[in-house]
């Protein structure tokens, strides 16, 4: 299919991998020559559950069985929809009250920020300097990488850059802004932690000026933190929570949440504040809702964070500078660029999927799904780790 693959399907950049897929479960994708590769990728964070877990398969096969796609968001009563916003509605602290499923991560952003201005009567959006919240037109608008953006200006006007974890910008934050966008843990940028109590303090000046805080969850979301949503282990709730990624168990799925007073807005003045098709799919949402379940109903949160000690403690090399993140939310940085590059090709090589950040070159990605196993880390960094033992330093 390589031909066929290169002269049909768009292409994202000049080099994919381009590994042809045959099937995948748990923690393993199979390529056609029936070659096992162990996932520490899971889809860039998407597969929570690993590869066709059982509870999400039986929930999808059991709501085919019933309908597909009936009628556009929000106008038919669709019981796993309710489901999921339900669950978030009973998950989330107040006044997170009220979800709206979407089709992906940056269509919740899109939404998130739609609603922020719609609130507060403002246009002005700060954002992260090396931040990633998708890739549509608003979401493009506040990235905060120039590189990525100058091509497709211009973009959406009165976004301002602010720098992570530094609080000296939170006088940036004023009666002319509409939101704030943080991610809780910076992705593309090298999975970076708040500090010091940062989104606290961005949340007091939220409030201080009447501006609201959206926390991109699309990441460190959906237990992959240790706690079901990120933003619990920085003491920071936000006006409006995004999801996306994990929260599908492998199905392609967004969602903002935010009070039941925020989200009447986007009911009337004008009506149809933000519409979506197929938001809210009923399959999607059943996989979504199994996803969920099984990561609330299980230990899997708490050996989250279990495994991420073990990583760390493996992956201890003289090439590795450090480990960021938590949980399963880790990259490790490696002295150089081309190291890097070489791991991560070699690592494909040898049965082992890595992968790059977006804006961090050094940083080897290590996101695989919840449900790996302790055996499966101990092999995946014995592979990172005998790589690294054959580079020159």
């Amino acid at each position: 299919m390589k031909d066929e693959f290169f002269k049909y399907q768009a292409q994202t950049s000049p080099f994919p991998l381009a590994m042809e897929i045959s099937h995948a479960k748990g923690s393993y994708i199979y390529d056609t020559k029936n070659k096992a590769y162990l996932d520490f990728v899971a889809g860039v964070s998407a597969c929570s559950l690993g590869h066709c877990h059982p509870k999400v398969i039986n929930a999808i096969k059991d709501q085919l069985e019933k309908y597909l796609h009936v009628m556009v968001y929000g106008e038919y009563i669709q019981k796993p929809a309710v489901d999921v916003a339900e669950f978030f509605a009973t998950h989330t602290p107040e006044p997170l009250e009220q979800t709206y499923l979407v089709n992906s991560g940056t269509e919740a952003i899109e939404g998130a920020l739609k609603l922020a201005k719609r609130a507060t009567g403002r246009s002005e959006i700060i954002a992260a300097k090396h931040a990633y919240h998708g890739n549509t037109m608003g979401s493009m608008s506040v990235m905060g990488y120039e590189d990525r953006k100058q091509a497709y200006r211009p973009l959406v006007p009165g976004t301002k850059l602010i720098t992570f974890n530094n609080e000296d910008h939170l006088k940036e934050i004023t009666t002319k802004t509409a939101a704030v966008i943080l991610e809780t843990i910076q992705g593309g940028a090298g999975f970076i932690e708040p500090k010091n109590g940062y989104l606290t303090k961005v949340k007091a000046r939220c409030q201080a000026v009447g501006a609201l805080l959206i926390l991109d969850e699309i990441q460190p979301g959906i237990g992959r933190t240790g706690t079901l949503f990120g933003f619990e282990n920085y003491n920071c709730t936000p006006d409006i929570l995004v999801t996306g990624k994990g929260l599908g168990g492998g199905m392609p799925i967004g969602a903002f949440t935010a009070s039941t007073k925020l989200m009447s807005l986007l009911k009337e003045d004008p009506k149809m504040g933000h519409i979506t098709t197929f938001g809210g799919h009923p399959v999607i949402a059943a996989a979504a809702l199994a996803t969920l379940k099984e990561i609330t109903e299980t230990n899997l949160m708490a050996e989250a964070l279990e495994k991420e000690q073990l990583i760390r403690q493996l992956l201890q090399h003289p090439l590795i500078t450090e480990i960021r993140g938590r949980g399963l939310m880790l990259a490790a940085l490696t002295t150089s660029e081309d190291i890097t590059n070489q791991v991560i090709l070699e690592a494909q090589n040898q049965g082992l999927i890595a992968f790059w950040l977006l804006f961090e070159p050094r940083a080897i990605r290590i996101t695989p799904p919840l449900t790996i196993s302790k055996a499966e880390i101990e092999a995946g960094c014995k592979i990172l780790i005998d790589i690294l033992n054959t580079i020159k330093h």
